[in-house]
């Protein structure tokens, strides 16, 4: 914890140095910003996101209190909320987590405008990658590709042996958990687990090589719906170039734009109306109704 504690010190420290020597993004606005994307000034934008993006599908967040996810974790009688995430306790008492997955497993909920407009920047070409903390899959519910997405956390996609590490069909997972079943390995009988990162465990590999590639030539960065609470995805906002403009769609006020640089650019509130506003802003609006129109009626 004091840890996580230096590392959000010293990201904030960076963040307050950062200058925009040329003086052109002393007036940024939601205006502006919306202009660029627009009119193309924007080539590569990265959208990071978090719980607070699923919390209008119905999917609780982590931190919110007494509504977040480890709030509503004390029906199972943890010994601390995060052990639901956590390799040991999975082994000794894998009922929790099951039936926490039965809850939140995909196809439960249906994606929000946030994460259709993450499809619309992908579909107007200007979306370099989303890096997402979230496991509820609906960046891909909402059509967004594979290839410009990267879940930091893992998600429910895929699913392996906390113990052998043999590779499982999804679809096994799941029909076990709607039968209240434990999914077991069937070379060593220990648990198979969605491959969602559990505390202790590595982030994917593709995660730390786009860090690498991406972020240096990121110009627009997009943080909405996060606390910027967990490393290390949270220390990325300041992987971007001092010239990269920023802009945190959230509730709060959160990590390094508490320290606002001169190209930062806050727009506080419920992150699907912010991000409507903009979406209005950019002249987007009948793309994004159109794609919610067809996710209603998708026949």
């Amino acid at each position: 914890e004091n840890e996580g504690l230096i590392v959000n010190f010293l990201s904030n420290l960076l963040s307050a140095f950062r200058v925009d020597f040329g003086g052109e993004n002393k007036k940024l606005t939601p205006e502006t910003i919306a202009q660029g994307i627009k009119t193309g000034k924007y080539k590569n934008i990265i959208v990071m996101t978090g719980a607070g993006i699923s919390v209008a599908a119905g999917i609780p967040d982590f931190r919110s209190p007494k509504t977040g996810l480890y709030h509503n974790l004390q029906k199972y009688n943890l010994p601390y909320p995060e052990a639901i995430f956590q390799l040991d306790y999975l082994q000794k008492n894998p009922k929790a987590f099951f039936t926490l997955a039965k809850e939140l497993w995909p196809g439960n909920f249906k994606a929000t405008p946030c994460h259709y407009f993450i499809r619309l920047l992908n579909e107007k070409g200007v979306l370099l990658r989303n890096f997402t903390q979230n496991i509820d899959t609906l960046e891909r519910a909402a059509g967004v590709s594979s290839e410009k997405l990267m879940e930091a956390h893992g998600s429910f996609a895929s699913a392996h042996c906390v113990n052998c590490a043999k590779s499982f069909p999804i679809e096994y997972v799941k029909q076990s958990i709607l039968k209240d079943e434990i999914p077991k390995c069937d070379s060593c009988n220990h648990v198979v687990k969605p491959d969602i990162v559990f505390f202790g465990e590595s982030l994917p590999s593709r995660f730390f090589r786009l860090i690498e590639s991406d972020f240096p030539i990121c110009d627009l960065l997009l943080v909405i719906g996060t606390s910027l609470a967990v490393h290390p995805f949270a220390s990325l906002v300041n992987k971007v170039s001092s010239s990269c403009v920023r802009v945190l769609i959230n509730r709060d006020i959160v990590g390094p734009f508490n320290y606002p640089a001169e190209n930062d650019v806050l727009m506080l509130g419920d992150c699907q109306d912010e991000v409507i506003k903009l979406v209005n802003l950019i002249g987007w609006k009948d793309d994004l109704n159109k794609l919610l129109s067809e996710a209603s009626n998708p026949n």
